[in-house]
């Protein structure tokens, strides 16, 4: 083979509502060697948060932070630049804690609105698989930067699942089971397609 030439890494997301288990599997995925980029916002809530010494977070942080617009143009930028990070990548696979079009569906679900900037931003970097964690009250909890109830995370789930189908992606459910068993769905379903 001509060692100029190399495959491009598949770009695969896994996304879904506040505890579902996603952060687990990226987490073992990493354990395991796999190439992943992990969630933006949880360190961009930090952030916002000790800039902002009076902001009370008490739901999501993009309807708690001054300037939801701009803190939303930051995720999708990181976004983007993760997108980017991984078509350099000398992976098989990458994989994404939350992808592209989670900004768009998070703007949704919390009813704000978005220009071409985001639409395009989804249109122009594109995903070979996407993965969703099912909402899962078992396993729901809160903490420093997960504020939803699990009511509100079945929300957010059907605002991803509608985003990404908007954006013409296929969307394939991750049965609820152990971390093992999921990653052993997500591999399998990778290497079928």
């Amino acid at each position: 083979m001509n060692n100029h030439l190399r495959l491009k890494a598949k770009k695969i997301v896994i996304t879904g509502g506040p505890s579902t288990g996603k952060t687990a599997v990226i987490e073992q995925l990493e354990k395991e060697g796999y190439h992943c980029l992990h969630e933006v916002i949880r360190s961009m809530t930090s952030e916002e948060k000790n800039q902002e010494v009076k902001l009370k977070i008490v739901s999501n942080p993009i309807v708690s932070v001054s300037n939801p617009k701009q803190f939303n143009l930051q995720i999708l930028q990181a976004r983007v630049e993760q997108f980017k990070t991984a078509q350099k990548a000398r992976s098989e696979m990458v994989f994404f804690d939350r992808g592209i079009p989670d900004v768009l569906a998070y703007m949704d679900c919390f009813k704000q609105t978005y220009d071409a900037i985001f639409s395009n931003a989804c249109k122009n970097h594109r995903y070979d698989k996407i993965f969703l964690m099912p909402p899962w009250e078992e396993i729901h909890t809160t903490d420093k930067e997960r504020y939803e109830s699990f009511e509100e995370s079945v929300q957010i789930h059907n605002c991803l699942k509608n985003s990404y189908v908007q954006h013409a992606y296929d969307v394939t459910t991750v049965p609820k089971g152990t971390i093992n068993e999921r990653i052993a769905f997500i591999i399998e379903q990778v290497n079928a397609s």
